[in-house]
């Protein structure tokens, strides 16, 4: 384990492969597997009597390690929601406003996390492990995090690991796929510029999608619910100093936390395993669906549409923001240098987060987590 640590190190350092992530995690899974440092252990609490009062109760005669405690925070739900406070504060969701009808792109590429649920309750994981598994298709880490604590926190560490390392190899992952799926005619469609969002529509969004989402469904309300307030102090207009406090110094001292906290997660009994093997395939499985049903939903707007939409934009609906966006245009301007595809991507991108809640809410919601 400590021998992982130093290549996810050299990955984040070296390679810059999602470094402010990847570094807390790497260095987490150091300290954890540290021998005798005690890091992760738990407080040892016995129940004694209480001399005041004779009751029996309990009392802590050794403190837990420092990761222990700061692990309560993922345990508990926090961190994850509050990344996703930071996430809408930092996120425009403009281009979805102005094209409603990327959120269909968005819905189609979770489709990956509920084909990987099936295959993963095939190979003998239980429906909550399976609903954890699953979500890293959505290619959203805090989800998966937020979702495997309730249903399966054993698999903690295996899934951070393998949902963060697939969010940082998006720009090698995504780009044969979607070229295998497209045409070059399609891959050079120049689409229309966006209609301009005024500041009441972008007030008002956030606001809505709230309300909807949580009555709907409500155990996805914490995770949906803190990405619209963060947007909703983005564009309000009257909080700027809570929008920049959430878009940095919160942000950042979350980041650290939940690194630092789910990379001492990953342990060597839990990790080292042939299911840790299984659930980082099926990782890959899950991503490579949900940006192939991205793709290939894109290709019958395209066809719907007359031509007008460039299918590539499809394959930003798994939700890595904005880093699926922009290989979208990336390999739009390899086709074609006049394609401009990163706010027309940014839609299904921001979608594509949101259905990420949802689908981990349905999944919470379907298993009692």
């Amino acid at each position: 384990m400590i021998l992982i640590s130093f290549i996810l190190l050299y990955l984040a350092i070296k390679k810059e492969f999602e470094p402010l992530l990847l570094v807390p995690i790497a260095f987490g899974m150091l300290l954890a597997n540290l021998p005798l440092a005690g890091m992760m252990a738990e407080p040892v609490v016995e129940i004694v009597e209480n001399p005041t009062t004779g009751k029996l109760g309990p009392q802590t005669k050794e403190l837990g390690g420092l990761l222990y405690y700061l692990y309560q925070g993922v345990k508990l739900g926090i961190y994850p929601p509050l990344i996703f406070l930071g996430v809408g504060a930092m996120t425009d969701f403009g281009p979805l406003i102005a094209n409603p009808k990327s959120i269909l792109l968005g819905a189609a590429a979770q489709i990956g996390i509920f084909m990987t649920f099936i295959g993963a309750i095939l190979l003998g994981f239980t429906g909550p492990e399976a609903a954890s598994i699953g979500i890293i298709g959505g290619a959203d880490g805090p989800t998966a995090l937020y979702l495997t604590s309730r249903l399966a926190p054993h698999l903690l560490g295996p899934i951070a690991v393998a949902a963060y390392s697939y969010m940082a190899l998006v720009p090698i992952i995504q780009p044969p796929i979607m070229k295998a799926l497209t045409t070059e005619e399609e891959r050079k469609i120049v689409m229309e510029q966006l209609r301009p969002v005024s500041q009441k529509e972008k007030i008002i969004f956030p606001i809505m999608i709230t309300v909807l989402v949580t009555l709907l469904l409500p155990s996805a309300g914490p995770l949906v619910g803190m990405l619209m307030l963060g947007n909703l102090f983005r564009e309000c207009g009257v909080v700027e100093r809570l929008s920049k406090t959430v878009q940095n110094e919160l942000m950042n001292i979350v980041t650290i936390f939940l690194g630092l906290t789910v990379g001492a997660t990953a342990n060597a009994d839990i990790f080292l395993q042939w299911e840790t093997i299984k659930i980082i395939i099926l990782g890959l499985v899950a991503f490579s669906i949900g940006t192939a049903g991205g793709i290939l939903f894109g290709k019958i707007m395209c066809k719907a549409t007359g031509g007008k939409v460039n299918p590539l934009i499809g394959s930003a609906g798994v939700s890595a923001v904005p880093m699926a966006a922009r290989v979208s245009q990336k390999v739009g301007q390899e086709a074609n240098p006049r394609n401009f595809l990163l706010m027309h991507a940014m839609g299904p991108n921001v979608a594509g987060v949101i259905g990420s809640a949802i689908a981990a809410g349905l999944l919470l919601n379907f298993f009692g987590g």
